[in-house]
């Protein structure tokens, strides 16, 4: 027979980087990608495909405590995707992609006509010759 102390919970997995974001263990792996996958019907064993820096026992942890605190989890996803959409939304009134095809295009054509001998490579660098 185990001691108690082998049945005590082990600590969560789960960790709040400095921009209050859910991590899992200690990698950058965030809370909503491990149950978006299990959601979407991945065993533990696939997710750790997934994602190879988690460790199998902090995904099943992971599943476990969601499973759990089911409620709790969806807020917190829920006001993550609230503030992803505020700061799509900022980036989009901050940088406009409307223009951005011409402007790279002039930009070229100028980078181009300042520099005549560099030819345009495959990769989009310049080779001087």
């Amino acid at each position: 027979m185990l001691p108690v102390d082998a049945l005590a919970a082990a600590p969560s997995p789960i960790r709040r980087d400095a921009e209050g974001v859910a991590r899992v263990g200690g990698t950058r792996v965030r809370l909503e990608s491990v149950i978006c996958a299990f959601e979407a019907g991945c065993a533990a064993e696939v997710i750790l495909r997934k994602y190879p820096s988690v460790g199998l026992a902090d995904i099943e942890r992971v599943i476990a405590y969601y499973l759990s605190r089911r409620e709790e989890v969806q807020a917190y996803m829920e006001a993550r995707r609230r503030v992803e959409i505020e700061v799509q939304q900022e980036n989009a009134a901050r940088f406009p992609s409307v223009g951005v095809r011409e402007r790279l295009l002039a930009r070229h054509a100028w980078t181009r006509s300042t520099r005549p001998h560099a030819e345009d490579t495959s990769d989009g660098e310049y080779d001087q010759r």
